[in-house]
């Protein structure tokens, strides 16, 4: 698999092929991929899906067992870390305690025998908004400027690529979200190649021009945030980036510009080109967000498409009220309705029909025999029987 169309090929980071077995467990499996030169790339997964041992890989940190790390067309995969043009930033700042910020800063240069980094160091801190704070020791920081600390201190050694580990992951919500701009402003300003491991999709999607979702040591999907965010290649993905309601269907194969499916005995259509799957056992999708609410079947608009329920559970969290809605087959899905001042709330236990655009829906391949997938108020995958 490859990332986005570029210009310079020389300078892409390229994975071919890349395994790690530990014993009978396979980490990363057969992993390929191209990094872009010069792009914010991100690998997304849960705990224990590969994506460190990939970025470890990388750095040097974990030998594969099978497979190729290359620079260009430079082949790195048996070099040792401190011979590669990579660093890494991890969650843990890794600061050296009784040296000051600038100390910390400018400690690669101190160890490659270049003495005269003060102009340099310098750069570096204005680059990360930390202007006259080369004096103090890291104990007398924040979080957020630690973390900026240890940015500093890999971006100055000017590195081809630039690893990221959790590097947001110790922070509170509120400071998260402000070092997720600030660190696509860097990215944008020294225009070094960035790849970041996280387990946040929000993370994820907030700073990344591709995103790779691992699971179980292969790539499920890669792409730009927003393509894999409104159509999902498989359900994994559409349940990992977001939250989805998946139905258990039956694609009868296209007919026309549409496709057909049958779901718990209704029947749906969708525009091919919203289809990774359009015959046997799909997954019908639909986005929390993407689907409304309304009293009757008579307030439905045109073209939409729609199911009966009654509301078993409403969650209010500011933005929008989070419902939980009971079909008539005894499956619930997720409805998420902005709290926008327009359109009523329905309390629990309420008839409700709940509404879709077509356009906005997806088909996913399925195995035969699985039941809906859909998701809790708090986003947890629940299967509902079918």
């Amino acid at each position: 698999m490859t990332g986005m169309g570029h210009e310079s090929p020389a300078d892409d980071l390229r994975l071919a092929n890349l395994t790690r077995r530990f014993g009978a467990l396979t980490a990363v499996d057969d992993l390929s991929l191209t990094v872009p030169r010069g792009s914010f790339f991100a690998l997304l997964g849960a705990s224990g899906c590969g994506k460190t041992t990939t970025l470890r890989m990388i750095a040097g940190l974990e030998e594969p067992t099978s497979g190729q790390v290359l620079l260009g067309d430079r082949d790195i995969t048996r070099l040792r870390p401190y011979q590669r043009p990579v660093n890494t930033v991890f969650q843990s700042y890794a600061l050296f305690p009784h040296l000051d910020v600038a100390e910390n800063v400018a400690f690669g240069l101190r160890r490659r025998g270049i003495r005269k980094a003060d102009d340099q160091v310098r750069r570096m801190l204005s680059l990360v908004q930390l202007d006259g704070h080369g004096r103090r020791r890291p104990a007398q920081l924040s979080g957020g400027q630690q973390q900026r600390v240890a940015l500093a201190r890999a971006l100055i050694n000017q590195p081809r690529v630039l690893l990221l580990d959790e590097p947001l992951g110790a922070l509170d919500l509120k400071l998260r979200r402000q070092m997720q701009v600030e660190l696509k402003r860097i990215q944008n300003e020294v225009g070094i190649t960035f790849v970041h491991v996280t387990h946040d999709q929000e993370e994820a999607m907030t700073m990344a021009d591709t995103v790779a979702v691992m699971n179980a040591g292969r790539i499920e999907q890669l792409g730009a945030p927003a393509d894999l965010y409104e159509f999902p290649a498989t359900a994994f993905v559409a349940n990992f980036l977001g939250q989805s309601n998946l139905l258990a269907a039956e694609a009868a194969g296209r007919a026309g510009a549409d496709v057909p499916v049958t779901a718990h005995g209704a029947r749906f259509s969708l525009p091919a080109d919203r289809a990774r799957s359009d015959r046997g056992a799909v997954y019908l999708g639909v986005r929390p967000e993407k689907l409304h609410l309304v009293g009757s079947a008579g307030q439905v608009p045109d073209g939409h498409q729609y199911v009966d329920g009654v509301v078993t559970a409403a969650s209010y969290v500011g933005v929008s009220t989070h419902y939980l809605i009971r079909a008539g087959w005894g499956g619930e899905l997720a409805a998420f309705a902005a709290n926008s001042g327009v359109g009523r709330q329905f309390p629990v236990g309420a008839p409700v029909v709940a509404h879709w655009d077509p356009r906005h829906a997806f088909l996913l391949p399925r195995e035969p025999g699985t039941a809906d997938r859909s998701v809790g108020l708090r986003g947890e995958p629940t299967p509902v029987p079918s």
